[in-house]
């Protein structure tokens, strides 16, 4: 108890904020000298949970519940690390640093605004200039600013989807996108490194304008993201009359997305009005994610009332797009984001003028190439190689999509064209180098408007898509274990798996079990072979028949994840209900079966 009251004491003494230095004193205070023992030890848990270490700094950069404390998002923080990303990049090319600086962007919640002024003032005491956006904006302006301005670097304060109590800090490469090893740890190290966040230096604000050392995102800078995005466009035509609702979710989505849709000729957009500005208190929804449940009823509401077909929403921060669409009989269906992702990259290979149709080839197929994370459906790789198209598989964040689209367009002359991953992460082309849920909106619409104009739905591809190349059933389950103690569950989960080496889940014999933390592939023989992937805590089993089972914990959330593949073929003239009730009842015996092997 004393140590952990000497750190926070030397932790408080250190912290530049009045506020987050008067919330510990506070709980220090309590947890010294409160009379009422209850109260005595739930102030030192809570000490203990804000100094359990530092908030680790890995390949999303930073991400945690704002507060005091090293384990938390707040000022202190984001000054050390602001300082330590400067310093690793003066040591790998201080001239180039200081002549191409960093972008700085930011979303709306709540101290986004104060940790990129931060971030801004530390730079410029570093001799690094700032290009600060002078608004709030969405995640892929900021990576489309990175190598739009030439900056050797990016940083954009966000905490994405997760719930209002959270924010965070990622940091992009001078190529747009997230970071990967070894600048991570690089980046790390020298964090470490940095002094006591009082003692960090910083220029004021304006004396940083008035040198130089920081200046506003140009002018035109969302023009230009406008026009490039609209580019991306593969058809002219299409019925753009269709009624779309879109939601922002409280995010800072709503100006651009508006502004993309209506340039594209899509003259019925209606926003859901209690959602259409930024406030990260995100008072309409519980959990601004719009996989979550209940984050889209907004949505669907004003769907019915208007008889929209489409309803696009976007996550607080604008990288990722949900999708719903009318059924026939009434109502509306979710895709997930493995349909969305599949439709896409689907539209983007056949669609084009060159390609009309499923059965015609791919204009310059072999040079093409889409991937996805490894935990996303399976037929994305099936319809790429029916059409002779690259495909590749990524471990899972899109800055692995992202570096290896550039990796082959470097070596082979890969032409890159779609990515996605099945957690509402797009993005087509290579003018973002991440996620983008603008770009991958105006899309979405533009590929509804042509299914529509030939008197189809969307829902009518899907099942056309199923019955060509199977129907791919995914699924996944989250488990979501907080604190300290929820980080050793979601370890001692995984470690069982791993020991337990299944031969079978439930009724499926295991084909191989492949270690990515070990980069191995161990086959039921006990033969093995290595993985190419880079490590990561991630563990995929092989099963009978072409199912697949993988299990992962979250890399931003305190959650363990577990992703479920079918494929079921459906026969001539079967009800595409027929096969979908097979898939059900075979994933909720996996489900079942994976559950009590990790005891989870």
């Amino acid at each position: 108890m004393t140590d952990l009251l000497l750190r926070a004491q030397r932790w408080l003494e250190a912290d530049p904020d009045p506020d987050t230095r008067a919330e510990l004193a506070r709980l220090t205070e309590l947890a010294s000298s409160a009379e009422d023992p209850a109260q005595k030890a739930s102030a030192l848990r809570e000490l203990g949970e804000r100094f359990a270490g530092p908030l680790e700094f890995g390949t999303a950069g930073l991400r945690g519940v704002i507060g005091a404390g090293e384990t938390r998002m707040n000022r202190a923080v984001v000054l050390r690390t602001s300082a330590g990303l400067a310093r690793y990049l003066l040591a790998a090319d201080e001239a180039t640093a200081r002549a191409r600086g960093i972008v700085i962007g930011y979303d709306g919640r709540r101290m986004s605004r104060e940790f990129a002024e931060d971030t801004a003032c530390t730079l410029a005491a570093a001799g690094v200039p700032a290009i600060l956006s002078p608004i709030p904006c969405p995640t892929p302006v900021t990576a489309y600013a990175a190598t739009e301005l030439g900056a050797v670097a990016g940083v954009m304060i966000t905490a994405s989807h997760n719930p209002p109590e959270y924010n965070g800090y990622k940091v992009y490469w001078g190529n747009g996108a997230q970071i990967i090893p070894p600048h991570d740890k690089g980046i790390a190290a020298a964090i470490d490194a940095s002094p006591a966040a009082k003692d960090v230096p910083r220029m004021d604000l304006d004396e940083a304008r008035a040198k130089g050392l920081v200046r506003s995102f140009p002018n035109d800078l969302d023009d230009r993201y406008l026009a490039a995005i609209a580019a991306l466009s593969v058809r002219g035509d299409g019925d753009r009359s269709l009624s779309i609702v879109y939601t922002p979710l409280h995010g800072v989505g709503n100006r651009l997305v508006r502004a993309a849709l209506e340039a594209a000729g899509f003259s019925r957009v209606t926003t859901v009005p209690e959602q259409a500005e930024p406030d990260g208190a995100f008072p309409t929804v519980a959990f601004p994610n719009p996989e979550e449940k209940g984050a889209m009823d907004l949505s669907f509401a004003l769907a019915a009332r208007e008889g929209a077909t489409l309803i696009l929403a976007n996550d607080p921060d604008v990288d990722r797009l949900a999708v719903a669409v009318r059924r026939p009989e009434g109502g509306y269906t979710q895709l997930t984001g493995n349909q969305v992702g599949t439709l896409l990259g689907h539209y983007l290979l056949t669609r084009t003028p060159a390609c009309l149709s499923d059965d015609a080839p791919v204009e310059d197929a072999p040079k093409k190439l889409v991937i996805a994370s490894i935990v996303s459906s399976p037929m994305l790789g099936a319809i790429a190689r029916a059409h002779g198209v690259r495909y590749e598989e990524t471990l899972t964040g899109f800055k692995w999509i992202a570096n290896r689209a550039m990796d082959l367009e470097r070596a082979e002359g890969a032409a890159f064209v779609f990515g996605y991953e099945e957690a509402l992460g797009y993005t087509v082309g290579t003018l973002v180098r991440d996620k983008d849920g603008i770009g991958a909106a105006l899309l979405f619409a533009e590929l509804a408007s042509v299914i529509q104009a030939g008197g189809k739905s969307v829902l009518d591809e899907l099942e056309a898509l199923s019955r060509r190349y199977g129907l791919y059933a995914s699924g996944q389950r989250s488990v979501t274990l907080p604190g300290t103690e929820g980080i050793t569950q979601i370890q001692a989960a995984m470690d069982r798996l791993r020991a337990s080496k299944p031969s079978r889940v439930g009724a499926l014999a295991v084909l191989a079990l492949s270690d990515f933390q070990a980069q191995v592939r161990t086959l039921p023989d006990g033969r093995t072979e290595p993985l190419t992937l880079p490590k990561s805590n991630m563990i995929a089993l092989d099963l009978e028949g072409g199912s697949r089972i993988i299990a992962r914990p979250s890399g931003t959330e305190p959650k363990i994840k577990f992703y479920f593949d079918i494929r079921e073929p459906i026969t001539p003239g079967e009800a595409l209900s027929a096969a979908e009730g097979r898939a059900k009842t075979r994933m909720s015996e996996l489900e079942t079966a994976l559950s009590a092997i990790v005891g989870i």
